[in-house]
């Protein structure tokens, strides 16, 4: 009797409860209050779901709209599954009649309008969000980004973004998520993260960036990193590319008080460094040169003005000594120099003392007027006074004074 009555008791946990309140094409199990709708080429959500009802599973049909009265009456669900179902717009308050749900599965649909209080829930119960494959192009992340804002998912734990094919995120998208601790980016395109990008996240635990195409982090994509404190940070399986530009985050991996899976960080090019793990590359592997510390900098400094004057004091001795060679050209040149310098100063100082005498320079004037000698002599002599005669040689011609005495009675 008691082995037929155990028998009986697992039968009714083991077959479906096909009691009226089940939706048609629907399995309901009324032990564990779960109503499953698996591959029913079902188009809407359907209705009549029993009250007691925890959990919801409806996969594999062909839903493509989540209304406001989708789920009604349905307090007591606490986790929904609702994963490729091909949805593509959820509107308005498409949950906020689960006032219990905690758990919610959207993976594997194509979702491109995502109304900005889809995702509102009174109190904001909900815990785990699983988007997984489900964003449809950029505007649906766009559209993703105000409902996480205007959502109200205070008391949200874990976020699924995996396989959307992101290639960035918005700065301050995860902004409004205060109490996330487990953040699944992997699967994606990202190719850097921005300032600002995980702000406001200051309880997340798990990081996962694994699987995008990331080459290298920057200075400021690292700053981002650091502010998120000693958390499990997974960055394994990118294309890294080990040249001079990944010296700042090999750094980083060596030094950062984030727990990283460095043993899954390893180069994809050039050639010769593949798959070698980052933590272990050299300055001279990548192709940089090493930092020279400060007092190394200054004996290099000392030692490059000391060759300096070495130079200087080369150069000066060939000088002189090319100097000392030509030393008789030198005196030569000098010496025209001089002499040059001394005509020029002779012919200055002739032409000032023809400018001084008023009456020599009234002669130089009338010769370079081009008149005759024999007018300029006539001129000449009528200009000069009774005691001055003219005395003219066969070269040249001067003007003398001569004193004459009167004449003398005899």
């Amino acid at each position: 009797m008691c082995i037929f009555a155990v028998l009986v008791f697992l039968a009714i946990l083991c077959v479906p409860c096909q009691c009226l309140e089940c939706p048609f094409g629907c399995e309901c199990f009324g032990v564990t209050r779960t109503v499953k709708c698996v591959s029913k080429d079902l188009l809407t959500v359907p209705p009549s779901i029993p009250g007691y009802t925890r959990t919801v599973i409806i996969t594999g049909n062909n839903i493509h709209q989540i209304a406001p009265d989708s789920f009604t009456e349905l307090e007591n669900v606490t986790n929904i599954i609702l994963s490729n179902n091909r949805i593509t717009e959820m509107a308005s308050h498409s949950f906020s009649a689960l006032i219990n749900l905690r758990f919610l599965d959207l993976s594997g649909n194509q979702l491109a309008l995502i109304h900005p209080e889809a995702l509102s829930i009174p109190s904001s119960p909900l815990q785990e969000l699983n988007l997984s494959r489900s964003l449809y192009n950029f505007t649906a992340l766009t559209d993703l980004t105000t409902a996480l804002r205007w959502g109200g998912l205070g008391g949200l734990l874990r976020l699924d973004l995996s396989g959307n094919r992101l290639s960035l995120l918005p700065p301050g998208m995860f902004s409004h998520l205060p109490s996330l601790q487990q953040l699944f980016l992997t699967n994606n395109s990202l190719v850097a993260v921005y300032s600002g990008t995980f702000s406001g996240m200051n309880r997340l635990e798990m990081l996962d960036l694994t699987h995008n195409s990331f080459t290298t982090f920057r200075a400021d994509a690292l700053q981002e990193l650091e502010k998120l404190g000693n958390i499990h940070i997974l960055l394994g399986n990118n294309p890294y590319a080990c040249s001079c530009d990944i010296h700042n985050f090999v750094t980083w991996l060596n030094e950062s008080r984030a727990q990283v899976d460095v043993d899954s960080v390893r180069c994809a090019s050039p050639k010769g460094l593949t798959n070698i793990q980052l933590t272990g590359l050299s300055v001279q592997a990548i192709g940089c040169v090493a930092p020279v510390p400060a007092e190394m900098a200054d004996i290099t400094l000392q030692t490059s003005y000391v060759f300096l004057g070495l130079v200087l004091g080369f150069v000066g001795m060939v000088f002189l000594f090319v100097v000392y060679l030509n030393r008789k050209g030198m005196k030569k040149w000098i010496n025209e120099m001089r002499d040059a310098c001394r005509d020029v100063l002779e012919g200055y100082h002739y032409r000032f003392e023809i400018d001084s005498d008023p009456r020599l320079g009234q002669i130089s004037a009338e010769n370079s007027n081009g008149r005759t000698q024999g007018h300029s002599g006539i001129a000449f002599s009528q200009q000069l006074p009774n005691d001055t005669c003219i005395v003219q040689g066969p070269a040249n011609r001067q003007a003398k004074q001569v004193t004459t005495s009167p004449p003398v009675k005899l």
